[in-house]
């Protein structure tokens, strides 16, 4: 589908617009959104904080696609936070694969860690709060809060940031969020959680007809070619290591690339947490027992 959307740019006084035009943009948002929105994601069909927070981290920098296949099996697997903050690191890497930017697999894990022994179960319902948790940072706190939450949050994402720079600053470039930012603050209707996910279903909607207004942003930055980068061994390593139980660097390499690379991603990653390393060299994801074949 061939999408047109208005241009309010000549309407922009001041970094602002009227009531009018506000309820103009509104209206377009949703009757898209009430027409061709992704209403089938599953985790859409919850305001369960921690299943929330789950699809936000998974959603960073991945596309639905790929989260729409993984999510399910995950959640099945770790149904609240206290069955992701109790599981071995090996058993979420395991399930997190597939996703790749495996970090945020720990990094969620330590999440529900301490949402369990400091918060007694409960998630913060405020930005300023779950923005202190691991892996979280402002849009992603905003986010959760909007969409299990319903408050009023107003922050930036890629697909936010697309419709408003075509819609508001069509014809300009070097666009920074500080102009945008005041905008999507007075478009903010009565129901966040609907409003956003409107936003982002639009937004996401442009790339198959729009070339891409994010490059006029001054905050763009084209992400690095993930063939032959150090992030594309990184996920193969892990791969081996939970395929292998446990290995050392050289046995590694010998299925990988070269020694060196590999001895230094394996002391890299066992820093981050991923792996653990005997005296004898020998590494094993963590969470996993050496004898457990």
């Amino acid at each position: 589908m061939t999408l047109s959307l208005p241009d309010f740019s000549a309407q922009v006084k001041n970094g602002y617009v009227s009531d009018t035009i506000l309820q103009q943009f509104r209206g377009f948002v949703f009757s898209y959104y009430h027409e061709f929105g992704r209403h089938d994601m599953i985790w859409r069909h919850t305001k369960d904080p921690y299943l929330i927070t789950v699809s936000e981290i998974m959603l960073q920098q991945t596309q639905v696609s790929r989260v729409e296949t993984v999510y399910p099996k995950f959640i099945s697997l770790f149904p609240t936070a206290e069955a992701l903050a109790r599981a071995s690191e090996a058993d979420v890497l395991s399930a997190w694969q597939g996703m790749g930017y495996n970090r945020r697999a720990l990094s969620l894990q330590k999440l529900c860690r301490i949402i369990v022994n400091e918060y007694s179960g409960v998630f913060p319902k405020t930005p300023d709060e779950l923005i202190k948790l691991p892996g979280l940072g402002p849009a992603t706190s905003c986010s959760i809060a909007a969409f299990a939450f319903n408050q009023p949050v107003v922050f930036i994402e890629t697909n936010i940031r697309r419709i408003f720079i075509h819609c508001f600053f069509r014809g300009r470039s070097e666009v920074d969020d500080s102009e945008i930012f005041p905008l999507v603050k007075a478009a903010l209707p009565e129901n966040p959680r609907e409003w956003y996910w409107a936003l982002m279903d639009i937004g996401s909607a442009m790339k198959q007809s729009v070339e891409n207004p994010n490059r006029k942003s001054r905050q763009y930055v084209k992400q690095s070619a993930f063939e032959g980068s150090n992030r594309q061994l990184r996920g193969n390593v892990l791969k081996k290591m939970l395929e292998v139980k446990e290995a050392d660097a050289a046995s590694v390499a010998t299925a990988l690339v070269g020694e060196e690379a590999v001895k230094n991603i394996l002391e890299t990653m066992e820093k981050e947490g991923f792996f653990v390393c005997d005296t004898a060299g020998v590494y094993r994801v963590k969470g996993r027992d050496s004898k457990d074949r």
